[in-house]
């Protein structure tokens, strides 16, 4: 192996203690080439975020109210670390110039963006590599894309002859050399555009955690760890909620076919979770995860000779988008069709839209059930494994739990099912405990 492109995220330099911690296991593989750090985290849960009180300062300026006070609180974050790490840096001089231009009507990305910027000077410093500025290799496009040509020419310009180097997430440039930021977890994007760019043998993504688990921990006591799983697998985790990467840093690595490895800069021995873009099913473990999200609204809708009506479905979603609501799933049946809308996105519109259906559509009826949740199952060995879909079924059944609606889509790698929300905390653990 390589080039190992490595990303560490806020509660993994939240101190000097954590910056230790990193600086060994960076020179414990000398693969380990390109770092990305982001801004520092919480260090107990009552601390603050730097990049929340960067963002602070701003607001600050904006409404003409000081920001020494909540300067101060940054500064001496940052000079705390460099002390204890006994550095040479004299990080005041990148303290006072931040102040100053934020104080001078800095843009938002700017200020948010320091973090990311200082902890990478500190870093660089504290590994004796090289510092490159994210705003001289990251580039957006006018319409706030990212420029993809651009960007992975500079990057490897950059970082050719495997140069080793520090550039700081979350961060790039316009056109004309503003700042601009990712949205929030955006040093994921960092490091997943910097490893497609040189085509990085793996990008390991430390954080707080060994990996992801089978399903969320606040709802099944102790669950497993997830040791392998694809991408397909993971998207479709995401989407029903489950707490994993931001979701454009997977695109990137995916693309080029790098796997992903979430590590954890607290317990580095641990193996963690490897994200691959392919993998042969394990049937013995069919199923890698299972996340689910409350809080949905089921239209039903019934309309004889459904199937042979030109346009049905087309004339519903017209109706969802002239309301500016977006659906979340649509299964259907020969004279039927459920359209599963977040109450987020509802807000108060059901009788508009019943109303609105019923004039357009002529449906022989339409009933609306409030109060649904969603449980998706996934795996990529349940489409050559018979009776998954039987163990869920009769898990909940034994829960006594009623299942609402049932759909698995063309991937054969989720099974979704609909139960009241009241159902829902039993309905995660009885399908966790059937597979495990």
């Amino acid at each position: 192996m390589n080039t190992v492109v490595t990303k560490f995220g806020g509660s993994s330099l939240a101190d000097a203690d954590q910056f230790k911690k990193v600086k060994n296991i960076i020179l414990s593989n000398s693969n380990r080439k390109v770092v990305v750090p982001s801004a520092p985290g919480k260090r107990n849960p009552k601390d603050f975020k730097v990049t929340d009180l960067l963002y602070l300062c701003q607001s600050h300026i904006e409404s003409s109210i000081p920001l020494d006070d909540v300067f101060n609180l940054i500064a001496n974050r940052y000079k705390k670390i460099v002390s204890k790490l006994d550095l040479s840096l004299d990080i005041d001089i990148y303290l006072d110039k931040i102040k100053e231009d934020i104080e001078n009507g800095a843009s938002k990305d700017y200020a948010a963006s320091r973090g990311e910027y200082l902890n990478g000077i500190i870093l660089a410093n504290y590994l004796d590599f090289d510092f490159i500025d994210a705003k001289d290799v990251i580039f957006f496009n006018k319409y706030g894309s990212i420029d993809s040509e651009l960007t992975y020419t500079s990057l490897r310009k950059a970082l050719e002859n495997g140069r080793k180097a520090v550039i700081p997430g979350f961060y790039g440039a316009d056109m004309d050399g503003n700042i601009v930021t990712f949205s929030r977890g955006g040093s994921d994007i960092t490091g997943a555009l910097v490893s497609a760019s040189i085509n990085a043998d793996l990008y390991e993504n430390w954080t707080d955690v060994s990996g992801f688990l089978m399903t969320d921990p606040r709802i099944v006591d102790n669950p497993k760890q997830i040791s392998k799983i694809t991408y397909r697998e993971l998207r479709e985790l995401s989407y029903m909620g489950a707490s994993v990467l931001h979701e454009e840093s997977v695109f990137p690595v995916r693309d080029a076919g790098i796997p992903i490895n979430i590590k954890n800069t607290n317990r580095p021995e641990d193996p963690g979770t490897l994200i691959v873009k392919d993998m042969e099913p394990d049937f013995n473990n069919p199923i890698k995860g299972i996340a689910g999200k409350k809080d949905f609204t089921v239209i039903s809708i019934e309309k004889a000779m459904m199937n042979s009506e030109l346009g049905f479905c087309r004339k519903v979603l017209s109706i969802l988008e002239q309301n500016c609501i977006s659906y979340e799933n649509m299964p259907s049946g020969i004279d039927t069709v459920c359209v599963v809308i977040s109450d987020s996105q509802l807000k108060n519109k059901t009788e508009i839209l019943v109303d609105e259906i019923k004039r357009t559509c002529n449906p022989d009826s339409i009933l609306v059930h409030p109060n649904m949740a969603l449980i998706a199952t996934v795996g990529n060995g349940m489409s050559s494994n018979k009776g998954i879909a039987a163990k869920i079924f009769t898990s909940l059944s034994e829960a006594n739990v009623n299942i609402r609606m049932i759909d698995q889509g063309s991937s054969e790698i989720n099974i979704l099912i609909g139960i009241e929300n009241d159902d829902f905390e039993k309905g995660i653990n009885s399908i966790y405990k059937a597979f495990v």
